[in-house]
């Protein structure tokens, strides 16, 4: 068969897909945006292979007791005062509270119609990368940006809402982290990054259409771990802007600092991005689990009930503290946590008081001098709106004297584990085991985002849970009733909370296998870096490589 694109056939030769493309998605999956999928992978391919190998070892060395801690090599940029990140770019400058979740079509219009300032459409912890997943994502972000958005889901009817007048939030993307791979696209042979695909496909189609429309081709860029990982998403950036002749800085990112490695070099990475810099998000859960996860070789590091790890705990005051210092120093945005909870229709009271701690802990973000939040749910909007508007009179704060004087942050405080009343629970212990299974369970059915007691919770609360069981069977944690969290100790729980959640499961769940996984992992047997890099095979499709120039 002759190619349809006989001028770009050349251009992709070695580009082959492993699933299929169907019709509504033809005009995305094209061989002129995978020849910019095929560029970026040839160009940066090894460079992420190099500093995912460096993950590797720098975690070695903090087995050995290499804590972390500032880069004394990077002094010269954390203490140049005169060096900032770029003006706001149109749409950034007021993102008081941001909404973020899949980008399933209903998820996306849902959002949209939100009221919110800006929404980060995910490809990342609220997505399965299911094939099909990642296609209908691109497919509705497509038609996001052009406003041409409607759905009808079992009999209900759903579009933008286009009135006059109303503000329709910016548009940011998150694409997967560097650690993940894109196994259904190949590159000479070779899965490319989940991350360089997300990124390049939807940027080809809609950069200049967004600038058109008053905004811009904006990410949030997740898990990293250190600066050079930046300076990659950099120089990707210049690459893909020179490909389609977009001036440099015309893409701006916004990044969480979600690894503890991250939060001692938040100054570098900044500077890597200075040119596309946006602002630093406060990813508190990530951070929790990377916490664990860097420190699991120490027993002085063990947390607590995960209930009992808030913001508020010092350790996580300090980090928000350096990242709002950071950010505003850098004129750039310190963007605020998630609040993760969903309302409770068959409990008023529950949910009032529920709705006031979420009033509480945005009260707590504001006068930190965060200039925005999280949530996960639309419910949630008023009543974080109307903290920030009555507590942020401006745009943002990134000029405002600071509300609380600055204490310089040190390596003990962003390492000390100090939690008040701190405690671990036989409740705590079943609470991430359910959460554990539960939520490996739906991924594995292709859905990324899970409701369970009334919080959303995703990839990231999962790896808590399952770090959490770890860390405690690992060091011979004891609850505050004097039990020895011991493999058998925990092994009885997870069959007695397995046996419950298979008792009220749906015809078709995928519990025994989620239970497979997550054993071994919860009981110290096994540590994966990632849950969703260990389980990824299973969402995979099996199919006939399609050449790109075939499409």
């Amino acid at each position: 068969m002759s190619s349809p694109f006989p001028k770009i056939a050349e251009k992709v030769q070695g580009v082959q897909i492993l699933g299929p493309i169907p019709e509504n998605a033809k005009h995305i999956y094209t061989p002129e945006a995978l020849a910019l999928v095929a560029t970026l992978h040839r160009a940066f391919e090894s460079t992420r292979q190099q500093l995912l190998a460096n993950r590797k070892e720098q975690q070695k060395l903090r087995d050995q007791g290499n804590l972390p801690d500032f880069l004394p090599e990077t002094a010269y940029i954390r203490d140049d005062p005169t060096w900032t990140g770029p003006p706001l770019a149109p749409g950034l400058e007021d993102r008081r509270v941001e909404i973020t979740g899949p980008t399933d079509r209903k998820m996306v219009i849902n959002a949209l119609n939100s009221g919110v300032a800006t929404y980060m459409a995910d490809f990342e912890d609220s997505l399965t990368p299911a094939w099909n997943n990642l296609v209908d994502g691109q497919v509705n972000l497509y038609d996001a940006v052009r406003r041409n958005l409607t759905a009808t889901i079992n009999g209900k009817n759903y579009a933008l809402n286009l009135d006059a007048g109303r503000h329709i939030p910016t548009l940011i993307v998150r694409p997967r982290g560097w650690h993940l791979t894109e196994k259904h696209v190949l590159v000479d042979g070779q899965p490319i990054s989940g991350g360089i695909f997300d990124f390049a496909i939807y940027f080809f189609h809609n950069a200049k259409e967004a600038l058109a429309r008053g905004f811009g081709p904006y990410f949030y860029l997740p898990k990293m771990e250190h600066h050079l990982e930046a300076k990659l998403w950099n120089d990707i950036f210049n690459h893909a802007q020179n490909y389609i002749g977009l001036p440099r800085g015309t893409i701006r990112a916004s990044v969480l600092i979600e690894t503890l490695p991250a939060a001692f070099q938040m100054d570098e990475i900044i500077y890597q991005l200075r040119q596309h810099i946006a602002g630093l998000n406060c990813g508190r859960w990530d951070y929790i689990f990377s916490y664990i996860k860097s420190l699991r070789n120490h027993k002085e590091f063990i947390l607590p009930d995960r209930s009992q790890v808030t913001m508020a705990s010092p350790f996580m005051a300090s980090y928000v503290k350096l990242l709002v210092h950071t950010t505003h120093k850098r004129k750039v945005h310190a963007l605020g946590g998630m609040a993760a909870q969903i309302p409770i229709k068959d409990d008023p009271e529950r949910n009032r008081k529920a709705l006031e701690n979420v009033a509480k802990d945005k009260l707590r973000e504001v006068e930190a001098g965060c200039d925005s939040c999280w949530v996960a749910h639309p419910a949630l909007v008023p009543v974080v709106l109307k903290v920030f508007n009555e507590h942020m009179k401006g745009p943002n704060q990134i000029d405002l004297p600071p509300r609380q004087p600055y204490k310089k942050i040190t390596q003990r405080d962003l390492l000390s584990p100090y939690v008040d009343d701190a405690k671990i629970t036989e409740q705590g212990i079943r609470a991430n085991i359910v959460i554990g299974i539960s939520y490996i369970e739906a991924w594995l059915r292709n859905v990324g985002c899970v409701p369970i007691n009334y919080l959303m919770e995703d990839a990231a609360t999962a790896e808590v849970s399952r770090s959490q069981l770890w860390q405690w069977v690992t060091h011979g944690a004891k609850t505050d009733a004097g039990q020895v969290i011991t493999k058998q100790y925990v092994k009885r729980l997870l069959e007695e909370e397995y046996a419950k959640l298979v008792t009220t499961a749906k015809p078709g769940n995928k519990f025994k296998k989620a239970f497979d996984y997550f054993v071994p992992q919860a009981t110290g047997e096994a540590y994966s870096d990632f849950l969703t890099t260990l389980i990824y095979d299973e969402v995979t499709t099996v199919g006939r490589a399609i050449p790109a120039n075939k499409l």
